[in-house]
């Protein structure tokens, strides 16, 4: 079902506060996100589910070949916010945004936008790994390209490409055509990293995607993270502080409090949330005392 869209006349209170780092030294990334080269951001972004609105005025930049954390406690509406940036969100009945969401400067929700193309380009890794267990683990790579109807030629470099840019392929090279469900926990969310990469995203999408793994799968994972960070942009929702500060290089934290809806408390570099936070409610939250 698609999501209903509103228009920014809604009368709905979306006024909201917002905290920005201000422009500071450059070093490995830009220290404010809005002056880095950025293929997704969002403009006042409001989210909804029936009439309760969820999540207030989001506006957020990911710059380009980059990893962007989102944080805040559980139900702050970070999954949901993570899935309205490739059009997941319309799959929820009653579902409602305003705003805009954009990616390359088009708004992807706009009437002439396919949704599909939009989530080749902005691809997605969920939190528990989901490959096709009647699949092998070569037809799981190659099972994006067959969904999204794209042509390919030579299968078998296709495969080897995405599993070693999933740090997977010297676990797997000689059982390829064994099945998916055969891998562990870490190995299946690898593949399904590898499945997302086949299709060659500009932009990909992790929620939680070590929150069911053990220590040693999620240090693979990170370091997949980082690796690929050099060739796309990637935002991952983490309840994992000491995760946000080894992978990522931007941070945003989200918060609802009372009852209100979410907002993003403050967002910029990592370093910058973690060591010098503007907010208080920032500081509490990273250093532990709630959440």
């Amino acid at each position: 079902m698609d999501a209903t869209r509103i228009a920014s006349t809604t009368n709905v209170d979306i006024e909201a506060t917002g905290v920005r780092v201000p422009n500071t030294p450059q070093d490995a990334h830009p220290r404010n996100p809005e002056d880095a080269n950025v293929h997704l951001e969002t403009k006042d972004v409001h989210i909804w589910f029936g009439q309760r609105l969820i999540i207030e005025k989001v506006n957020l930049s990911f710059p380009e070949n980059s990893v962007t954390a989102l944080i805040g406690p559980s139900g702050c509406g970070k999954s949901t916010f993570i899935r309205t940036l490739n059009r997941m969100h319309e799959f929820i009945p009653g579902a409602a945004l305003a705003g805009q969401i954009l990616y390359d400067g088009k708004d992807i929700y706009d009437a002439h936008v396919d949704p599909v193309d939009i989530r080749v380009q902005i691809g997605m890794v969920f939190q528990k790994p989901n490959p096709f267990p009647s699949m092998s683990i070569k037809e799981n790579v190659l099972s994006g390209l067959h969904l999204a109807q794209i042509k390919y030629e030579n299968p078998d470099e296709i495969v080897r490409n995405c599993l070693e840019r999933a740090s997977l392929w010297t676990e797997v090279k000689d059982r390829l055509n064994a099945s998916a469900s055969s891998l562990s926990g870490g190995q299946q969310q690898r593949l399904c990293i590898a499945r997302a990469l086949a299709v060659n995203p500009k932009v990909l999408l992790m929620d939680e995607p070590c929150s069911a793994l053990d220590p040693g799968s999620t240090r693979r994972i990170e370091g997949t993270i980082k690796e690929l960070s050099q060739e796309m942009t990637i935002v991952i929702v983490t309840h994992n502080m000491a995760q946000a500060q080894r992978v990522s290089d931007y941070t945003a934290f989200f918060l609802a409090e009372e009852g209100a809806p979410a907002q993003v408390v403050e967002s910029g570099r990592t370093d910058e949330i973690f060591m010098r936070p503007k907010d208080p409610r920032t500081n509490d939250y990273v250093n532990g005392l709630f959440g």
